[in-house]
Order: C-alpha cells, then structure tokens, then sequence
C-alpha cells in the first residue's frame, strides 16, 4: 500500500476538472491539488516564465512527498514538461490536446481545437497536427479572455456568451464534426459550449485518458493506494484563497478548502 498522495499542478482552478476524473477513476488515492493563481493566465507568458512558474510548483509539490505528477494544464505540458522531467524523480503525466481521437473518428476532415494563445502558437500543438491529423484539416482557435470566466466560477455569464460565440462563430461555419477542448478549465463549459456550437459537434477532452493513463502507471510502478476508504484532497493556491475556494467550491458541487502559500 502506498499512501503518498498524486499531485495535480495547473495555473489555476482548470485543473480541477482532471482532478475530477482522477478521482472518479482512483477514489482510494490521496491528491495534493496546486493551483499557482498568483502567476495566472500562462497562455500569456513566455516559455521562460512559463517553465519558472512550474518548477517551482513541482518543487512544492515533491515536499508533499508526492508518487506521480499530473501536469492538469496544456499550456504547461507544452513548453515545460520535458524541463520537469529532466529534475523530478517521480513519473510525470502531461496534458495535451486529444487531437489523435478527434482526427481518427472525424467523418468530415475536419476538426477544431480551443486553447489558450500559448497552447494554439506552441511547436507542441503544431506537432500534433503534424504527427496525427494529416489529410484532416484543423481550426486552430486560441480563446484569449476564456480561461478568466472559468476562474470566477461565472459559467453562464452574458460574458462567458459573448466569448464563446465569438471564439465559436468560426467552428458553425465549418465542416468541423469534432471539436477539442485545449485548456483543462473549458470541461467546465461543456454545456455552454455544446449549446451554441449545436449537437452535430462531438466535444472532446483529455481528462478520462489522464486518468486511465495515472491507473496504469500506479500499477506498473506498484505505486497504487489499496486502502478501501476514500482518500483526501488537499488543496492549495498562491493566490486568494477565499476566490479558489469559491470557484472550486462552485465547479465541483462539494464544498472546497484551500491554504494559500507562496512558490
């Protein structure tokens, strides 16, 4: 039985929606849930801050004492997964768009991706499309501005609208039949988004395969936590955390606690 907890890193509370799946895949395991509020949005960084901003969370995190890493951010996963890797001594899972399903099963040829700007410009997106997508065409959207709403909890704000009809109106003139969620913190308005892009689109995102991927990993390591009650999620943020608190309080139904610290 190992009982040291996963830790889930993102720049804010979008990462909660991989938390969500983790947990509903992995309810025994113990989670250490970091979200660097202070340093938010990354879409808007440099790589250089970016890959600072993240080894610096790592840093904490492994001082939980941490088995697996689940980097719950794309942008992160982009320009700072290999620069974590190279200094951490625990597997590290990274986030990244779920071009590859959206590209096998489209009947159309064509696909969208949302992200944040970082993630639409970085070589790793780019990547993506070019190992996975040939002969598919890709709209690749990035959604300044989207990310925020998401981190007030307003889901079903008249601004939140307004975005999404904006950053939409390109996909409803299309031939796109899959449409990819870029940016963990967009799970959160699946419903919203479903509503204005219409039921023909199939919505995609990466939080189920990261859980099933975490449950593998666990087990060829031998790292899982066999224990038969559910495990406990402490939450923290180097932001205010009264704000998370409400968020996250609001984005996953259940009341939420954090501890502010700094990185």
């Amino acid at each position: 039985m190992d009982k040291r907890p996963i830790g889930v890193f993102d720049s804010g509370v979008g990462g909660l929606s991989i938390l969500r799946e983790l947990r509903q895949l992995l309810p025994n395991e113990n989670y250490v849930f970091l979200a660097d509020q202070q340093h938010l949005p990354y879409g808007g960084k440099s790589e250089r801050q970016i890959i600072d901003y993240s080894r610096r969370a790592t840093t904490y995190l492994a001082r939980q004492n941490i088995k697996l890493l689940v980097i719950a951010c794309n942008t992160v996963t982009c320009y700072a997964k290999d620069a974590l890797r190279e200094k951490c001594p625990f597997p590290i899972i990274g986030t990244v768009p779920a071009l590859k399903p959206a590209a096998e099963q489209t009947r159309s040829d064509s696909i969208a991706v949302l992200s944040t700007r970082a993630t639409a410009r970085s070589k790793e997106l780019k990547g993506l499309m070019r190992n996975f997508c040939q002969g598919v065409k890709v709209l690749n959207i990035g959604c300044p501005g989207l990310e925020k709403v998401v981190e007030n909890g307003k889901l079903n704000s008249a601004n939140t609208t307004f975005l999404l009809e904006r950053y939409l109106k390109k996909v409803k003139d299309s031939d796109v039949d899959y449409l990819v969620l870029g940016c963990t913190h967009y799970p959160f308005l699946k419903d919203a988004i479903r509503e204005i892009a219409g039921p023909s689109i199939k919505i995609l995102d990466s939080g189920a395969a990261i859980a099933r991927r975490a449950k593998a990993l666990l087990k060829l390591n031998r790292f899982k936590n066999t224990q038969e009650k559910r495990g406990k999620i402490s939450y923290f943020t180097t932001g205010d955390r009264n704000k998370f608190n409400i968020a996250a309080s609001r984005l996953l139904q259940t009341k939420v606690s954090s501890k502010k610290i700094k990185i």
